[in-house]
């Protein structure tokens, strides 16, 4: 039986993970086919499963304080968004400040 460095056998996870063949992992590191299923499996058993292990540790004041910087700065972009949408609008109809007469300066006389 050989050892494997740790590295190694964690390297060769991964690439098993990011190609989805044990395969062509175990073909291509030179590694027997179920030594690399052996690894896979036990790295899979020391992972935590289900809906507990990848639920946040933040306690429920702290996401709800969360919640409400995030709805206001969602009503501060709605506003903005608005006051856009309607000076866009009156834009295109022409309206806007009166101009004054065709100079920029007033005349002396």
């Amino acid at each position: 039986m050989k050892n494997y460095p740790p590295q190694l056998k964690v390297d060769a996870v991964a690439l098993y993970e990011s190609r989805a063949t044990i395969r062509s992992v175990a073909a291509d590191l030179g590694i027997n086919l179920e030594t690399l299923r052996n690894w896979v499996r036990a790295a899979d058993a020391s992972r935590p499963r289900g809906r507990r292990a990848e639920a946040s540790v933040e306690s429920p004041t702290a996401l709800e304080a969360e919640n409400a910087a995030l709805r206001k700065k969602v009503r501060e972009l709605e506003e903005e968004r608005e006051i856009l949408r309607k000076s866009a609008l009156s834009a295109r109809q022409g309206g806007g400040a009166p101009r004054s007469g065709g100079g920029v300066y007033p005349r002396d006389d």
